[in-house]
């Protein structure tokens, strides 16, 4: 083999690595590319997720307002609560002292 058959036996293989090695990365690209159907269920699953996200926020919101709402209303049972106990305290009080006030009278 003469330096001229080298040089062409060269070129001819690296040519034909350069062909496959091309081929390949088409046939990667082919294989792996995205079709416009799936883009659009992409599309539309994206917009699913941003709506449901929308729909959390929203959830959230009312349930922030709806836990405000209760805490206070729970605040003021709780008020309520304290003021009747006191007036029976002081209903008993009376009622007691009343008792003893009877008592002593009653006896004389």
């Amino acid at each position: 083999m003469n330096r001229t058959e080298f040089i062409i036996a060269t070129a001819v293989i690296l040519f034909a690595a350069f062909s496959l090695g091309w081929f390949a990365g088409w046939l990667v690209n082919r294989l792996t590319r995205v079709s416009r159907a799936d883009i659009g269920e992409l599309d539309r699953m994206a917009q699913a997720l941003h709506d449901a996200e929308e729909t959390r926020d929203q959830a959230l919101v009312l349930l922030a307002t709806r836990e405000t709402e209760m805490e206070n209303l729970l605040h003021q049972r709780e008020a309520e609560l304290r003021a009747a106990m006191d007036g029976l305290r002081d209903a008993r009080a009376e009622t007691e002292s009343l008792r003893d006030w009877i008592e002593r009278n009653h006896r004389r």
